[in-house]
């Protein structure tokens, strides 16, 4: 089994989908979790989605860490300082940065070139997706260094510099995967290894709705769109960063743009259904672009 007993960790963005996954399966192996976010179940945000911080911090306990639901909008400097402040006050060190938020699905308007998308929507997700991703490693950096090292995980959506079919939504993924390469150069003087990791087709709580179906019958969703029978759960990119976050020679790995199919070969993990989604493959065989 593996363990991360004593490890603190911060998952930001980790309300729903692939950042509860993560927080999940963090606190699967005993580690304490803070999980950020901004719905709480006294507080919606914009995304308008019922699940909230308090609920994942509940699972992570219930899968054997300690969770802490902070709330936190990632795009404002003081919040974010306080979050760290609080770790270091709590727990005197950090040893997990998973820099998770999003929140651009409502902003994102596929189709739409640049130049017809709406800018401020476009600026919005940067904003969102990028820059609340360099203010929440910002202050997280003098715990690490503190720590005399850790783990900074950037989680994107695909593994190079291709465009993504969006100009604003690939110009944020793709940022954040330089965002890793870039501080995996500046913070490996300090054994601070910055990674990026992207999931396939991700069957989040909100996919599941869009095709009305749940975890238990998801294979109908398949007759909406037939590459989401290559989906995977949340749960299978949270047990990649469980492996990675494990690994004692994960700084060999710094600078690295990985996916969870790849990590999957790499470490033998498995969905929680059994099975092991392959979406690079899939694609390759199945999705023309």
């Amino acid at each position: 089994m593996l363990s991360l007993k004593g490890k603190i960790a911060v998952v930001a963005g980790g309300t729903r989908g692939a950042g509860r996954g993560i927080a999940v399966k963090l606190g699967e192996a005993g580690a304490i979790v803070y999980v950020t976010g901004r719905t709480t179940m006294n507080n919606q945000s914009p995304m308008r989605r019922k699940e909230t911080i308090e609920e994942t911090a509940e699972l992570v306990t219930k899968a054997g860490g300690i969770g802490i639901p902070v709330k936190v909008d990632h795009t404002v400097e003081s919040e974010v300082i306080c979050l760290f402040d609080q770790v270091k006050k709590e727990q005197g060190k950090l040893d997990i940065l998973v820099n998770d938020v999003w929140g651009g699905d409502p902003l994102t308007e596929w189709g739409k070139p640049v130049g017809e998308h709406d800018l401020h929507k476009g600026l919005q997700i940067q904003k969102q997706a990028v820059q609340s991703h360099i203010i929440t490693a910002h202050y997280s950096i003098p715990l690490f260094r503190k720590n005399k090292g850790g783990l900074i995980i950037e989680i994107t959506d695909g593994v190079d510099y291709k465009p993504r079919g969006n100009f604003y939504y690939s110009l944020a993924k793709i940022s954040n995967i330089h965002m890793a390469q870039a501080m995996a150069q500046d913070l490996k003087e300090y054994n601070i290894t910055s990674i990026a990791v992207t999931p396939g087709f991700l069957r989040s709580e909100a996919m599941l709705e869009h095709f009305g179906v749940t975890e238990e019958n998801w294979k109908e969703g398949a007759k909406v769109d037939p590459h989401f029978i290559a989906s995977e759960t949340p749960y299978y990119i949270g047990e990649a960063i469980k492996y990675l976050a494990s690994d004692p020679n994960i700084a060999d790995k710094t600078g690295g743009v990985y996916s969870t199919w790849e990590l999957s070969e790499i470490y033998g993990f498995r969905d929680i259904d059994g099975t092991q989604p392959h979406w690079g493959n899939y694609f390759k065989n199945n999705v023309k672009v």
